[in-house]
């Protein structure tokens, strides 16, 4: 791999001279680095800019007036490798908005390539292997060590030519509208940010799957941790993972959670013990019919029915059909619940861009409007 030579930009004067630069540029390569791994709110600390073979890492954590770049970035076109989460981060922290796209990751799906990460696609094209000892590093610290450094600029070292190889195989499929719609969408969906807490965010994943003790439970951990971790800086998910919440949770209601927490690492049962067990105790007395209510879906409309059971398993035959003759992950064309949709009403389409409507539509063409299935052949 080359050496990630880079100017390092941390003052007023060096992001003057950067925007002057930007002015005659029409494109760049794009990335960032969040602290999200070592804090409880997420910051952006770092931007990496590739443009006339020259890289630039700008300190985004500098006391500078950085309006004048972001406006504009907005009139450059961005080549950029999974670039969600950076797209979000971006809104937040400035209300940026992008005004066009290249994403590397969302072509290589297209190309129907099954390692889509960065460092598979450079040693794939080029050989090189992206290290990853600073990928979990504290980009909130300063100074920054010269290594992590030339670890960011090296993350945009490869972009123009990954994205000059990606988009002529795209070309070649005749997929690139179907590029374009996703960087699009992807533009757009950034816009919303990311999800903000609510009297129901203590709802995490499997949750659904303890009784009410267990969910008193889970709330009352939910809550301690989230506290604990403000007052510490730090993710909750390291004051304590999830599936120990959900296993302390599930011990509460089987009366048995005494065990449980003995059972727990011995960091853990030491550093948090009087609030952990304060919590617990809760848990196991909270009245079950306090717990916030989980809003009702305005959209909710029960199971499928029989027919629409019957007309979302013809949807799918149809759209792995499709997938695999093109070589492209199915849930591409049309996720799971898209389908279940599409299988209540074929002309609920909002969700889906234009190039998987075209792929959906033979199938769609041959059920009624009511939703029930209809013979190909009558």
């Amino acid at each position: 791999m080359q050496d990630g030579l880079y100017d390092y930009i941390d003052t007023q004067d060096g992001l003057d001279r950067l925007c002057g630069l930007l002015e005659s540029q029409s494109e760049i390569a794009l990335d960032s680095e969040a602290d999200n791994l070592h804090h409880y709110a997420t910051h952006l600390c770092l931007l990496q800019l590739r443009f006339d073979e020259r890289t630039y890492l700008l300190d985004m954590l500098a006391e500078i007036d950085y309006s004048r770049f972001w406006n504009m970035l907005k009139g450059v076109h961005l080549i950029m490798h999974g670039s969600d989460f950076d797209l979000r981060l971006f809104e937040e922290f400035a209300g940026f908005k992008a005004g066009s796209l290249f994403d590397s990751m969302l072509a290589s799906q297209l190309l129907g390539i099954k390692k889509f990460g960065l460092a598979a696609l450079l040693e794939e094209f080029f050989e090189v292997k992206l290290p990853k000892d600073s990928q979990k590093s504290d980009w909130s610290q300063r100074p920054l060590p010269e290594k992590m450094l030339r670890y960011a600029a090296n993350d945009v070292l490869y972009l123009h030519e990954l994205r000059d190889i990606l988009l002529g195989r795209v070309r070649e499929l005749g997929r690139e509208s179907w590029l374009e719609q996703r960087c699009q969408r992807q533009i757009e969906t950034a816009q919303t940010g990311f999800p903000e807490e609510n009297e129901n965010s203590w709802r995490i994943a499997r949750s659904d799957k303890l009784d009410p003790r267990g969910k008193a439970a889970l709330y009352e951990l939910w809550h301690w941790r989230d506290d604990l971790a403000k007052r510490l800086d730090r993710p909750p998910f390291k004051v304590l993972g999830n599936e120990y919440v959900l296993k302390l949770a599930a011990a509460v209601s089987e009366q048995r959670w005494e065990n449980e927490f003995e059972s727990l690492p011995a960091g853990i049962q030491r550093r948090k013990r009087q609030g952990l067990v304060d919590a617990l105790r809760r848990g196991a007395k909270r009245d079950l019919k306090s717990l916030p209510k989980r809003p009702r879906r305005g959209d909710s409309k029960g199971p499928l029915n029989q027919a629409e059971l019957e007309r979302q398993e013809k949807i799918k035959q149809h759209r792995d059909g499709v997938a695999e003759s093109l070589g492209i992950d199915p849930t591409l064309i049309a996720t799971r619940s898209q389908v279940a949709l599409l299988a209540r009403d074929s002309k609920d389409q909002d969700g889906l861009l234009d190039w998987q409507k075209e792929l959906l539509a033979p199938i769609l063409e041959t059920v009624d409007t009511d939703g029930s299935p209809e013979s190909a052949e009558a």
